[in-house]
């Protein structure tokens, strides 16, 4: 799950209205797909060359309230719609339905940064499903704790021993069930210790350079208070779902432009999502996994349909857009 982060301009992307007024449909034209009859942006031809594997969507809803959240993308609800502890995201509810695929993998992972505007580093959040589902987050230093460091296998079993012990007389005291969701973090801290799984999953040195090359590096920093547009993150997505992880979000750049919306798309963010969209999906039909891994990219709403004074696009919650791949829709019938 690709979360576009502060709502791109699908009418940009993926459905140019070539016969509006000028102050409506933009500066950019359309380009033929490999698809007979469907047309995108001419700064997608990547996503134009592999269009028979995606699905451009035209027509998506967005968040009612047109605040810059990912809460509608990873939940497919309106904040508006209270329930005790709140929905929880789509990672989160598989992980509790379907559990992991692979003790030494957790189920869901969040490649989001922490971010300037706070949603928009959510990886997706748990809500009333607690802790146990949050998504595990597998960045910065926590990559060196993911190891032994020197420790054996005799030691490791004394220590988790002696946090057994810590524990049972803990929960004899906790009345909160907080215990019950840090046993699970503890089983499962366990297994990846114990398993190089992981870790390998997360080395994407082992990727042979023309992979790499393929999907390319993009930019490690953030976009303003936005995320990062890293196309090593759609790498590490592949890796993880390959290596069991049953759902992976990311969040890609800052899509808010009410100023400069045609040269920010061009220059800063159409070039990247090409190059990593491209390569995903591509990489998932190579390696036989397009049936198994649905890819989806959108974002909180969409933006409106006149072009302001700033050459910008400001919110339009009634109508977004997205792209979507991959997944044999026949066979989940």
């Amino acid at each position: 799950m690709i979360y576009m982060v502060g709502a791109p301009p699908h009418q940009d992307m993926y459905d140019l209205k070539m016969d509006a007024p000028v102050g409506i449909r933009g500066e950019f034209k359309p380009i033929n797909t490999n698809v007979h009859g469907i047309r995108i942006c001419e700064h997608l031809p990547k996503i134009a060359s592999i269009m028979d594997k995606c699905v451009p969507l035209r027509s998506v809803y967005g968040s009612p309230d047109g605040d810059h959240d990912s809460f509608i993308c990873y939940t497919g609800r309106s904040k508006r719609t209270i329930v005790p502890g709140t929905w929880p995201s789509i990672g989160s509810t598989i992980s509790k339905v379907l559990g992991p695929a692979n003790p030494a993998m957790p189920p869901f992972f969040g490649l989001a940064p922490n971010a300037g505007h706070a949603p928009y580093g959510s990886p997706g959040h748990p809500g009333y499903l607690g802790i146990t589902h949050a998504a595990f987050r597998p960045s910065g230093r926590a990559n060196d704790d993911m190891k032994l460091n020197g420790v054996d296998a005799h030691q490791f079993a004394d220590r988790q021993k002696l946090l057994a012990g810590f524990d049972g007389f803990r929960r004899d005291c906790d009345k909160s069930g907080v215990m019950d969701g840090l046993d699970t973090f503890n089983r499962q801290a366990f297994e990846i210790l114990t398993s190089s799984k992981l870790a390998e999953a997360l080395d994407i040195s082992k990727e042979s350079q023309a992979v790499r090359d393929r999907y390319g590096k993009g930019d490690a920093k953030n976009y303003g208070d936005g995320a990062q547009r890293n196309l090593e993150h759609f790498l590490l997505a592949r890796r993880l779902v390959e290596a069991g992880a049953r759902v992976v979000t990311l969040n890609f750049g800052r899509w808010d432009f009410h100023s400069k919306n045609f040269s920010a798309c061009k220059d800063t963010h159409f070039p990247m999502f090409d190059q990593g969209m491209h390569a995903l999906i591509t990489d998932l039909h190579e390696r036989g996994l397009d049936k198994d891994v649905a890819v989806v990219a959108w974002g909180e709403f969409g933006r409106t349909p006149k072009i302001n004074p700033e050459a910008g696009r400001d919110h339009w919650p009634e109508v977004g857009g997205g792209l979507i791949a991959g997944a044999d829709s026949r066979r989940a019938r």
